[in-house]
């Protein structure tokens, strides 16, 4: 009796981490840079010196950036950079200046339309 309840209990573990590995899905790299993923939506930075993009995906398709807004906290070493994110075509962007180098901390806090805050933290590679 208790190996059939074993069994019966291996059987719906393994039912049920079937059922979640199949709505995960893989956030890939559209643009060159470093995808994270929060709320069900895809983030990815691309970092430049003077201009920093923040595309946002859902299930590799663009979210409508209308009324969207963010903010970039950038650390590298000592120093700390901010910049607000505004939506520039089909990504958020920030102009100006930044510290790009490898080991570069970005926090991003998003704010779409209608939707909850996403936090994001990246490392520059």
């Amino acid at each position: 009796m208790k190996a059939t309840a074993l069994l019966a209990a291996l059987a719906l573990s393994l039912a049920t981490t079937g059922a979640i590995a199949e709505d995960k899905h893989e956030a890939k790299a559209l643009h060159g840079g470093l995808v994270m993923e929060a709320n069900h939506l895809d983030y990815e930075l691309v970092a430049k010196a003077d201009t920093i993009a923040l595309y946002v995906r859902d299930h590799g398709k663009p979210v409508d950036l209308k009324g969207a807004s963010g903010k970039l906290t950038l650390l590298a070493g000592t120093a700390k950079t901010e910049a607000a994110l505004a939506p520039a075509g089909d990504k958020l962007e920030a102009k100006g200046a930044f510290p790009t180098a490898a080991g570069t901390k970005v926090v991003a806090t998003v704010q779409l339309a209608g939707k909850k805050a996403a936090n994001l933290r990246f490392t520059l590679k």
